[in-house]
């Protein structure tokens, strides 16, 4: 990849970033000034009975696209299993207890204690990874709030290419932004994720290739006509990026 092409690409990371920081600084702290009292209680409890067990379950309502569902929390367990574990005790009172104390903890914004079961017996299969990243979440979701996989569908239909350039840019985005590396580096980060890459490493230098092309088209969809947001030069001397003269 020659220098012109380099710096565009470098010219787009910081343009990201840019609108990332933005987004982030002016819309996030809004998630946690909303008042207490206006989040909904929305934990209950369910028994349900066969012939012969009583399962009990937290229940948590949820709304998808415009729906309301449920959806199972907490598997609790039987009430045989219950008795078992707590003694001498009334099952039911003892469940509908439990759901009201995550109701409060949830209304006060705390998080309840997680007891997580483990078999020391059972053996994890060879080459199995059971541990992931998953700090770029919040990132995904600003990335898809503006919009920019659009962008990427616009340019793979005009370009027809058989890779993904959605998940490779999101990729760069997220790596960018939670740990700058090398594109290789990136490419070995991303399978630490839970969504794990459907492209190989030398598409993302393909892709790289496109986005420089499309530096400008991509940079307009947010700023409309114009001149690009900003500009970055390249000393040749010491192969430094300079900021822009104003």
């Amino acid at each position: 990849m020659n220098t012109k092409k380099i710096v565009k690409v470098i010219e787009m990371a910081l343009f990201f970033c840019q609108i990332f920081s933005r987004y982030i600084a002016q819309c996030w702290p809004m998630c946690y000034n909303l008042p207490i009292n206006t989040r909904r209680l929305t934990m209950r409890l369910q028994i349900s009975k066969t012939k012969n067990a009583a399962s009990y379950y937290v229940i948590k309502t949820v709304y998808s696209n415009g729906k309301k569902m449920n959806k199972i929390q907490e598997k609790l367990g039987t009430e045989k299993e219950l008795k078992e574990k707590l003694g001498d005790v009334d099952v039911e009172q003892w469940a509908r207890a439990y759901v009201e104390e995550i109701n409060r903890l949830e209304l006060e914004n705390k998080e309840p204690d997680v007891i997580a079961k483990y078999s020391p017996s059972k053996i994890i299969s060879k080459n199995e990874n059971r541990s992931f990243n998953a700090g770029y979440l919040f990132l995904e979701r600003i990335y898809h709030e503006l919009g920019i996989h659009k962008i990427c569908k616009d340019i793979s239909n005009r370009y027809k290419f058989d890779y993904d350039l959605n998940s490779i840019l999101s990729r760069l985005v997220y790596s960018r932004i939670i740990f700058p590396s090398s594109k290789s580096a990136t490419f070995e980060l991303s399978k630490k994720f839970i969504d794990q890459p459907n492209f190989e490493l030398h598409q993302i230098f393909r892709a790289l290739d496109v986005l420089s092309e499309e530096n400008y088209f991509i940079q307009s969809e947010y700023c409309g006509s114009g001149e690009p947001p900003f500009r970055s030069s390249v000393s040749q001397r010491h192969g430094k990026i300079e900021p822009p003269s104003r």
